[in-house]
């Protein structure tokens, strides 16, 4: 009797490959984009750019990646995921090599903060939202989860390497480094990330999806749709409510601790590898908070995890100028560990609040609640930078992120639950109840 059979029966199923695939994208997108907070001071040192203007380039870069979200959702309804990944890539590569021939700060904001912004946001969060909902009906929390920790896991991969390689060998090293691995990627995508399960004939992990499914014209173009989504979406607290957690969750992450870590911990005395190796380390415990974040989803009220989520990082903002002034600085090492778990745990609840309320248009509405996140994470990199430039110091950043954590924790506990009767659809099939 052949054993092929059997072998067949125990192949995983194409969702976990596609999901491998999407993984890999979303490491490397996290990774490009969180460069510029290691390039920071060689950039100061060499062109004698002041952090207000080298800011500015990480602003542009962190808004164009979240306002490129809900279209990238659109796109990749209408042209498929892998065309939209791959075209990608293709720009994070252009944008990250142009820099090495940079002589003045508008070409910083053009390469890092237009092209990579751009390219970045095609590959954020809503594409691990569009692979979980379309591949995925079991476990959609948890492979959120997973999808969204990669986003970090980009950190611990490349900022400890290429704050050694912009100290030892300068920082247009570090920016090809980035151009070759975003072309390394681009094989994998076009070889294995299929877009849809019914593509290749079969069903989603888990079976079939819920019977709630958009039907979108081919006629209605993707940037139509998007605005569409938007549109109907606004008209519901629930979205206002959401959007503006999300916008003070990008704030107090991405554009604060991502964007000014390493120089505040400069002006305290510790040396730029170190500083990019705690920051690394803030991913590597963020892939546990994040994944263990998307198992709870499936299991506790979103709006409960919210809450707690924000209340707890706000906690941890007012203790880190303490920690930056103690000595030994080993003792930032509880900074990390307790904001790491609660970095991006936020993501997974939204996803699936996103979901409940807006049906088919959720992946397109999270990809508008996205871009508040950016937006948020965008105020945030500038007012901090100016911030710094004026007083000398980032404590009153700091402080500032505390109370907007606690008041994004009372705007979590204000969201309703989902009512149990179902969602409509429209002539625009966006969704709304």
């Amino acid at each position: 009797m052949s054993v092929l059979p059997a072998a067949l029966r125990y192949r995983p199923h194409r969702a976990w490959i596609v999901a491998a695939v999407a993984l890999v994208a979303l490491v490397g997108a996290a990774g490009f984009r969180s460069t510029p907070g290691v390039l920071l001071v060689p950039l100061q040192e060499e062109f004698g750019w002041s952090t207000a203007t080298i800011s500015l380039a990480v602003s542009v870069n962190l808004l164009l990646f979240g306002l490129t979200a809900p279209f990238a959702a659109a796109l990749m309804d209408r042209f498929g995921m892998r065309q939209v990944v791959t075209t990608a890539l293709v720009v994070v590569a252009a944008g990250s090599g142009l820099t090495v021939f940079m002589t003045a700060s508008w070409q910083l904001v053009v390469c890092w903060g237009l092209l990579v912004g751009l390219g970045t946001g095609s590959m954020a969060l809503v594409f691990a939202a569009t692979v979980a909902n379309r591949w995925f009906t079991r476990s959609r929390g948890l492979v959120t989860g997973v999808l969204t920790a990669g986003g970090t896991a980009g950190q611990l991969v490349f900022l400890p390497v290429l704050a050694i390689l912009a100290e030892e060998t300068g920082w247009r090293a570090a920016a090809l480094v980035v151009s070759g691995a975003a072309l390394a990627v681009v094989p994998l995508v076009l070889g294995f990330l299929t877009d849809r399960p019914e593509d290749i004939g079969i069903e989603p992990y888990g079976g079939l999806s819920p019977p709630v499914v958009a039907i979108r014209s081919s006629s209605v173009s993707p940037a139509r749709a998007a605005v569409q989504a938007l549109r109907l979406a606004s008209h519901r607290p629930v979205f206002w409510l959401l959007a503006g957690s999300f916008a003070i969750c990008g704030a107090t992450t991405v554009g604060l601790v991502g964007t000014h870590f390493i120089p505040a911990a400069h002006d305290h005395g510790m040396p730029g590898t170190t500083a990019a190796g705690l920051l690394a380390l803030v991913g590597l415990f963020d892939i546990v908070g994040t994944i263990a974040s998307g198992w709870l989803t499936d299991r506790v009220d979103s709006r409960l995890l919210l809450a707690w989520y924000y209340g707890l990082r706000g906690l941890s903002l007012v203790a880190l100028p303490f920690l930056f002034s103690a000595t030994p600085h080993a003792s930032m090492l509880v900074f990390i560990a307790f904001y790491g778990l609660d970095w991006i745990a936020t993501v997974p609840p939204t996803v699936a609040l996103c979901r409940e309320e807006f049906g088919a248009d959720g992946t397109m509405v999270f990809g508008w609640v996205f871009a508040s996140h950016q937006i948020g994470a965008a105020i945030a990199a500038s007012a901090a930078g100016i911030l710094r430039t004026e007083f000398g110091a980032y404590d009153v950043a700091w402080f500032a992120a505390a109370a907007l954590c606690l008041l994004a924790a009372g705007m979590s506990i204000a969201l309703r639950r989902p009512l149990p009767h179902h969602v409509l659809v429209d002539d625009s099939s966006a969704v709304r109840r």
